[in-house]
């Protein structure tokens, strides 16, 4: 029964969970973003700001503190992004499925629970040695683990060459900083990867619509042109993408 239980709670998301969740794990700069607020809230008993630039640089800040929470909402809390509609799962290969994350893993049991004839193997390529950010290292603490979750190296996904029909990557490859590395783990996803096999990448990107979302901290993504490098020094032949909303790009790859 208790087994039951977790697994329906991994199912059903809080609500408002996306939200709490960049509240919890990026709660540092929040505390910085505040602290600045009322330092300059403070400073107005010393200092002759001029009124434009003061509201100005107070603006900017509340901004950059509020947006990302409403972006938050609408992509994680009220797109339907965790019931995956947009995936079109049914035309897909999934007689053998891997989930790989970096850490923090929201889906495993969910696309468990939507694909449950198929085989399903998790991975976590977390490494407290390079993935030092202490959003990441919050997540990890309260992320759920998927049952005989394996603790892997980008370098070596332990599974047979060929044997995989889709691998899921979803909000997780962001983290792999070094560019020759992420495209060194790739290599490895179409290794196991059978001939007609796709990974499916889904990622904030570093365009527009993510800096009016998230600011200076869209520089923690990449580009759609870095990914569709990568992804082509990784031998992957061709991709398609698409929006899932303005802020997050589905890619598929073959």
């Amino acid at each position: 029964m208790e087994k039951r239980k977790n697994r329906y709670m991994e199912l059903k998301r809080k609500p408002f969970q996306g939200v709490l969740n960049i509240l919890s794990f990026n709660r540092h700069f929040y505390v910085i973003g505040l602290s600045i607020l009322l330092i300059l809230f403070l400073s107005k008993n010393s200092i002759d700001w001029n009124t434009l630039v003061f509201w100005g640089i107070v603006s900017a800040f509340i901004y950059g503190l509020i947006m990302p929470l409403i972006i938050s909402a609408y992509v994680y809390d009220f797109s339907g992004y965790y019931d995956f509609n947009w995936l079109n799962i049914s035309k897909l290969q999934t007689l053998h499925i891997v989930n790989i994350n970096a850490g923090f893993d929201e889906t495993s049991f969910i696309l468990k629970n939507k694909l449950p004839n198929s085989k399903l193997n998790v991975f976590d390529f977390y490494n407290p040695k390079s993935h030092t950010e202490p959003a990441i290292i919050r997540a990890r603490k309260v992320s759920a683990i998927y049952p005989n979750t394996q603790q892997i190296s980008t370098k070596r996904i332990p599974l047979k060459d060929n044997s995989v029909d889709t691998v899921f990557l979803l909000s997780a490859a962001h983290e792999i900083r070094s560019h020759i590395e992420k495209i060194e783990f790739l290599k490895e996803c179409k290794r196991i990867c059978k001939k007609d096999g796709t990974v499916i990448l889904v990622e904030h990107l570093r365009d527009f619509p993510n800096f009016l979302a998230f600011s200076i901290g869209f520089t923690h993504f990449f580009s759609r042109k870095t990914w569709i490098k990568v992804f082509k020094n990784a031998d992957f032949n061709s991709y398609t993408e698409n929006k899932f909303t303005p802020f997050m790009s589905v890619f598929k790859f073959n």
